[in-house]
C-alpha cells in the first residue's frame, strides 16, 4: 500500500495548496491575521506532502516495484540503483513531480528566508506560487499520475532510456528546472507589487537574491545539457538550436535581463514596469518550455514522448497564468511610474539598450522555434528551422550586447561624459581591435570578431577591478591601499569574464574544428591536422544492461601520444545502439573519437574531430554561474528591510498586521 500513500499524499498536496492560495488572500481582504499567518504553515505543508510522495516514488523504482505502470516503463532489474533513482524522474509523469516538488521546496524557501516581508506581502506571494502549484499538481493527477497501477503486472521493465543512462541524467534536469520553476519567485513578487500598486527599492532588493538564484541554477542547468550532449550523443556538437535547447535559452536571456533592470530600480528607483514585465516573462518562457517539452509537439532528443490531450491541458494553464498576469500588468502597471530621470549618455541608457536587445534576441529564438509550429497547426505546410536561421539573426544582435557589457560599467549613472570615461578604456579598445585584425588577418573574420570581443570584455573587466581594488595614497600615483570590493561586485566581474572566456571558445570552435569521417578496421592508420591517429583493436565488452564494442585508438602529435577508447552499446533491454565517445580534453584542444556502426564491407565507421578552445566553452559556462553565485551572497541581500504594502500603510489595524522586525 505505499505506493497508495504516495498517491494519497499528492491529493493532499493539492487540497493544501488551494488552501494555501485561498485561505491569506481572504485574510488579506477581511482582515484577519490568523488566516494570513496561515500562508508559511501551508507552504511548509504541501512541501512536506509532495516530498513524501517523491520519495515513495523512488521506493517504488529502487524496490523493481513493476505493478506501478510508470516504474514498468522507466526501469529495470539489471539497471544500476543511481539510474533507478534518476529514472524516477526520466519520463514525463515523474519529471512533473519532480517540477513540482521544486516549485514547493522554492516556496518554502520563500516562507523561512523572507522575514523582512510584511506578512500581508509574503501572503500575496505564497498565495500567487500556491495557485501555481495547484494547476502542475492538477495536471500530474488528471493527466499524469505516475502512481498508477499495471494489471497485471509485469515480470521485468522496459529500462530506461539508454540516453538517460548517464551521469548527467542525475544532475542536469533537477539543475534546469531549479532555474525553471526559481523564476517563479520573481512572478509571484511581481504580481504582488502590482496588487499593491507600489514598486520600491527594497522590493527589488529583495528580489534580486532569488532572480540571481534561479539564474544561476538555469546557468548550470544549460551548460550541464550542452556538456552532456556533447559526450554522449557521439555528434560533437555542443549547441543544436533545438527547440527544447531554445526553451531553456529564452528564460535564460529575459531573466539576464531582468538582472540587470533590478539593479537600475535599486540603485535608481527607475525601470519599474519594465521590471515587473520582465519578470512575468520570464516565468512565462519557463512555462512554454514546459509546453514546448510535453506536449506531443516536438520530436526531439529533449522531449518527452506525451499525449498530445496533456498538451492542451499545459496550454490553457500556460494561457491562463501568463494571459492572466499580462492582464493584470495591462490594468496596474500605470500606477508604477518611474520618475529618476537620465541622460542619453549614462549607465541606465547603456543598461536598458542591452535589455532591448537582449529581448529581441529572445524574441527572435522565440519566432524560429514557433514558426515552424504553427504552419504545421494551420496545416499549411511543414518546414524545419535549423542553425542557419538562428545564427544569422543572434550574432548581429548579441555583439552590441557584448560590446556595451564592458563599456556600461565604466558609465557614471543619471549622466555620464564620453570625454572623462577611463583611459584604460580606451587602451583596452586598442589592444581588442588589434587582436581581432590579427586573427582576421590569420584565420578567418569570425574568429577574429569573437576573440576581439572577448579581449574587449576581459581587459575591461580587468580594469573595473583595478579601479576598485586598488587606490591611491594621498594622491600618489604610484603609493595604492587595497580595498575589498562587495560580493555582488565580484560576481559581476567574475561573470563578465566568464561571457568573454566563453566568447573566445565559441569563436574558436566554430572557426577551428576540423571534423572528418573515415571507414576504418583494426591496423588503419590515419592523419588528420597534424594528429595520427591508428586504429589498434577492437574487444567485446559485457556491461551490466548493455554489451558493447570497445575501439582501442592511438593517437599522437610532435608533443603527447594518447589512448582513446570509443565504445558502441547495444543496450539489450531495448535492442537500442548507442555510442559512448572518446574524449582527451585540454585547455587548447580537445581530440574527440566516436565509433559508429559496422559494415562487413567498409569496417566500422570513425569519426574523429580536433576541438580547438573547447573547454574555454565550458570554464566560461562555469565562470558566468559563479558570478551569479558570488552575487547571490551579497551581504545587502540578507532580510533586514521591511517592505510595506499599500494596504498595511493604509488600511490595515495594527494587531491584525504584524510588521516583521528586521533580522
Amino acid at each position: 500500500m505505499i505506493i497508495e500513500l504516495g498517491h494519497f499524499a499528492l491529493i493532499l498536496a493539492l487540497v493544501f495548496s488551494v488552501l494555501q492560495a485561498v485561505v491569506p488572500s481572504l485574510g488579506i481582504v477581511k482582515k484577519q491575521a490568523a488566516w494570513i499567518a496561515l500562508a508559511r504553515p501551508l507552504a511548509a505543508s504541501q512541501f512536506l506532502l509532495i516530498l513524501l510522495s517523491f520519495v515513495i516514488l523512488i521506493t517504488g523504482f529502487v524496490s523493481d516495484d513493476f505493478s506501478v505502470a510508470y516504474v514498468a516503463a522507466h526501469s529495470n532489474t539489471r539497471l544500476p540503483v543511481f539510474y533507478k533513482i534518476a529514472g524516477s524522474w526520466g519520463g514525463h509523469e515523474g519529471s512533473l513531480l519532480l517540477w513540482v516538488l521544486i516549485l514547493a521546496g522554492w516556496g518554502l524557501a520563500v516562507a523561512l528566508r523572507s522575514r523582512a516581508l510584511t506578512a500581508v506581502f509574503l501572503a500575496r506571494v505564497l498565495a500567487f506560487m500556491g495557485a501555481i502549484s495547484f494547476g502542475f499538481l492538477s495536471f500530474i493527477l488528471f493527466t499524469s499520475n505516475p502512481f498508477i497501477r499495471a494489471f497485471p503486472a509485469v515480470a521485468e521493465g522496459r529500462d530506461l532510456n539508454p540516453l538517460l543512462q548517464d551521469p548527467g541524467m542525475i544532475i542536469h534536469p533537477p539543475l534546469l528546472y531549479m532555474g525553471y520553476v526559481g523564476f517563479s519567485v520573481a512572478f509571484s513578487f511581481a504580481l504582488a507589487a502590482l496588487i499593491d500598486g507600489k514598486v520600491e527599492r527594497d522590493w527589488a532588493r529583495q528580489v534580486r537574491p532569488w532572480t540571481l538564484a534561479a539564474w544561476t541554477f538555469l546557468t548550470l542547468g544549460i551548460f550541464m545539457g550542452s556538456f552532456w550532449a556533447y559526450y554522449e550523443l557521439g555528434w560533437g556538437g555542443w549547441w543544436f538550436w533545438d527547440a527544447v535547447e531554445n526553451a531553456a535559452f529564452m528564460p535564460w536571456l529575459v531573466g539576464t535581463a531582468l538582472l540587470h533592470t533590478l539593479i537600475v530600480s535599486e540603485k535608481r528607483d527607475s525601470f519599474k514596469s519594465w521590471t515587473i514585465l520582465l519578470a512575468i516573462l520570464a516565468f512565462s518562457l519557463s512555462l512554454l518550455g514546459t509546453f514546448l517539452v510535453r506536449s506531443g509537439v516536438l520530436t526531439s532528443v529533449h522531449a518527452f514522448a506525451s499525449d498530445p490531450k496533456r498538451g492542451v491541458f499545459i496550454l490553457i494553464f500556460l494561457a491562463l497564468v501568463s494571459g492572466g498576469a499580462l492582464a493584470l500588468y495591462a490594468w496596474r502597471a500605470p500606477q508604477i511610474r518611474s520618475n529618476a530621470a537620465f541622460s542619453p549618455v549614462s549607465k541606465e541608457t547603456a543598461l536598458l539598450l542591452n535589455n532591448v536587445l537582449l529581448l529581441v534576441v529572445a524574441a527572435t529564438v522565440l519566432l524560429g522555434t514557433l514558426y515552424p509550429l504553427f504552419l504545421d497547426a494551420l496545416q499549411l505546410g511543414k518546414i524545419s528551422v535549423g542553425p542557419p536561421y538562428f545564427e544569422a539573426t543572434f550574432v548581429p544582435l548579441i555583439l552590441p550586447v557584448l560590446f556595451l557589457m564592458a563599456l556600461a560599467p565604466y558609465l557614471a549613472w543619471k549622466q555620464a561624459k564620453l570625454k572623462t570615461l577611463d583611459r584604460f578604456l580606451l587602451i583596452a579598445l586598442i589592444l581588442a581591435v588589434s587582436a581581432a585584425g590579427a586573427l582576421t588577418y590569420r584565420y578567418s573574420f569570425m574568429f577574429g570578431l569573437g576573440t576581439g570581443l572577448g579581449v574587449w570584455i576581459l581587459l575591461a573587466t580587468a580594469g573595473q577591478v583595478w579601479k576598485r581594488v586598488y587606490r591611491p595614497v594621498n594622491n600618489s600615483r604610484w603609493l595604492t591601499s587595497l580595498h575589498a570590493p562587495s560580493l555582488g561586485f565580484w560576481g559581476m566581474i567574475v561573470a563578465h569574464a566568464g561571457i568573454a572566456i566563453f566568447t573566445v571558445g565559441v569563436s574558436a570552435v566554430k572557426s577551428l574544428e576540423t571534423s572528418e569521417d573515415y571507414h576504418l578496421r583494426p591496423g588503419d592508420h590515419i592523419r588528420l591536422t597534424g594528429y595520427d591517429v591508428v586504429f589498434k583493436s577492437l574487444e567485446k565488452i559485457d556491461g551490466s544492461n548493455y554489451i558493447a564494442a570497445r575501439g582501442h585508438f592511438a593517437v599522437s602529435d610532435a608533443d603527447s601520444a594518447l589512448q582513446l577508447q570509443p565504445e558502441r552499446r547495444i543496450y539489450t533491454a531495448q535492442n537500442m545502439p548507442m555510442t559512448e565517445a572518446a574524449i582527451d580534453r585540454g585547455w587548447l584542444r580537445d581530440v574527440y573519437i566516436s565509433l559508429g556502426e559496422a559494415s562487413k564491407d567498409q569496417g566500422w565507421m570513425v569519426r574523429v574531430q580536433i576541438k580547438p578552445f573547447m573547454s574555454w566553452i565550458w570554464a566560461g559556462c562555469l565562470a558566468i554561474a559563479l558570478g551569479g553565485l558570488l552575487a547571490a551572497l551579497e551581504r545587502r541581500y540578507k532580510p533586514t528591510t521591511v517592505i510595506a504594502t499599500q494596504q498595511d500603510r493604509t488600511s490595515a489595524p495594527a494587531e491584525n498586521f504584524q510588521i516583521a522586525e528586521p533580522a
